[in-house]
């Protein structure tokens, strides 16, 4: 006899059993009838068949997803298969859209549905973000450009001047003064160039044209042509190679003689000695690189107002407006046979010198990096500067120039009192003058010749 109570479910005993000595009779069953259409013909195409559903007969209806305990008769029954399911299983919560020609993630929300909602329209372009991206990617561009053209330029400086063997050197004044010059170097030229620029094929160099150019802390800026002819005193001296004191003897000769003797290094004692005025930086460029220079910016035009010829430099110009080439801008400020003094040379070279600067900065220069690079190049390659000389001293040097050559500031030559066994006397008094006024940065009063 059982001693489970009677009373418990209904009359029935837990587990389907009752407290009665006599066993249970049968029970009915209650039968779900399902119609035909509910039953599937067979595997879906191309699907995985449907598992049937396990029921172990205490109704819970596991794999069915009926509610627990919807007991059903036929223990074995497949059911229709869902649309768009993976493999055709309705009881398969991911959906995977292979066998519907769906796009990856865009099934129905469901977990098993057709996508029914369309893509969303592409959002308007974000023009402000592009314009701040496009100016920072400019502003480095720029950046990196203008760094290592920099490095590229400073590089190309010949520093091989030592303005600190200069003795006995004059008290600096207001503003910056740059002994400019042109030499007759022939270095890095070959044969057939010497032949075409008319340069000769002398040994060693000489200075073919000189000038001060005084750039001003506040005021106009100053050029002062030195005629090569000028008559100076050669001073005392240190050797720029042999470091040997040379005793000044009184000694006068041409200026460029000072040159020819020492280099620069003598030069820049020569005209400080004679002028009392500190040469801060000192700037020369060959023959090779001027043409050059010319030849990069596309030519200069020159409005010659009087035809002369020169076998000596190559020169042979008409009258009248012209573009002249290297060669010809080399034989135009080489020239000094065809004139009566070097002074009228020293004002063609200023007049030159002008029209070239002005060729120099014009935006289609500046602005062309297939011509900005070859003019620095040409420029760069032969221009030999002290050991203190920057590419900003230089790139002063040059605006300062280009200013005083464009009207900005005063060109003149240097002021003349006479002759002297053919050599140029300059006016002591006037010069006096003049370098006191660079000195204090004052207008420039004095007239040159």
């Amino acid at each position: 006899m059982s001693d489970w109570p009677d009373d418990q479910g209904g009359g029935r005993g837990y587990g389907r059993g009752s407290g009665d000595s006599q066993p249970d009779g049968a029970r009915v069953m209650r039968h779900v009838q399902r119609g035909p259409a509910s039953r599937p013909a067979g595997p879906p195409p191309g699907g995985v068949p449907q598992q049937p559903a396990y029921d172990d007969g205490y109704g819970e209806g596991y794999g069915d997803g009926r509610p627990y305990g919807d007991a059903r008769d036929d223990v074995f029954e497949p059911r229709a298969p869902r649309q768009g399911s993976y493999g055709q299983n309705p009881d398969s919560a991911y959906d995977s859209g292979y066998n519907t020609g769906q796009v990856y993630g865009q099934g129905g929300g469901n977990g098993g549905g057709p996508a029914s909602a369309t893509r969303a329209p592409r959002p308007a372009p974000n023009w402000r973000k592009r314009l701040k991206w496009g100016a920072i990617t400019l502003v480095t561009v720029l950046v990196v450009v203008s760094v290592a053209t920099y490095f590229w330029a400073d590089s190309k400086l010949k520093r091989e001047v030592d303005l600190s063997k200069v003795i006995e050197r004059p008290d600096g004044g207001a503003g910056t003064n740059y002994l400019i010059v042109g030499s007759d170097s022939r270095e890095g030229m070959t044969a057939e160039d010497k032949k075409k620029l008319h340069t000769g094929s002398a040994e060693g160099k000489r200075t073919d044209s000189m000038m001060i150019l005084h750039v001003a802390d506040d005021g106009g800026n100053t050029m002062i042509s030195l005629p090569r002819d000028s008559n100076v005193t050669i001073p005392s001296f240190k050797g720029a190679e042999s470091g040997k004191l040379y005793p000044g003897t009184g000694r006068q000769t041409k200026l460029n003689a000072a040159y020819a003797e020492d280099g620069p290094e003598l030069l820049v004692r020569t005209v400080e000695f004679n002028t009392g005025l500190k040469i801060d930086h000192y700037a020369e460029i060959g023959f090779g690189g001027f043409a050059k220079i010319v030849d990069a910016v596309g030519g200069v035009e020159m409005d010659i107002p009087k035809a002369f010829k020169d076998k000596w430099s190559g020169a042979d110009f008409e009258a009248g407006k012209q573009t002249l080439n290297g060669q010809e801008a080399l034989a135009f400020v080489r020239t000094r046979h065809a004139f009566s003094s070097d002074l009228d040379r020293t004002k063609n070279q200023q007049k030159f010198l002008a029209a070239l600067a002005h060729q120099a900065a014009t935006p289609g220069t500046v602005m062309n990096p297939f011509k900005l690079y070859p003019t620095m190049g040409a420029g760069l390659d032969t221009l030999v500067v002290d050991k203190d000389m920057g590419l900003f001293d230089v790139a002063s040097m040059f605006w300062a120039m280009k200013g005083v050559t464009g009207g900005d500031g005063k060109s003149m030559n240097m002021p003349i009192s006479g002759s002297a066994g053919g050599n140029l006397v300059w006016d002591k008094p006037k010069v006096k003058k003049l370098v006191e006024e660079l000195n204090n940065d004052d207008a420039v009063t004095v007239a040159g010749n």
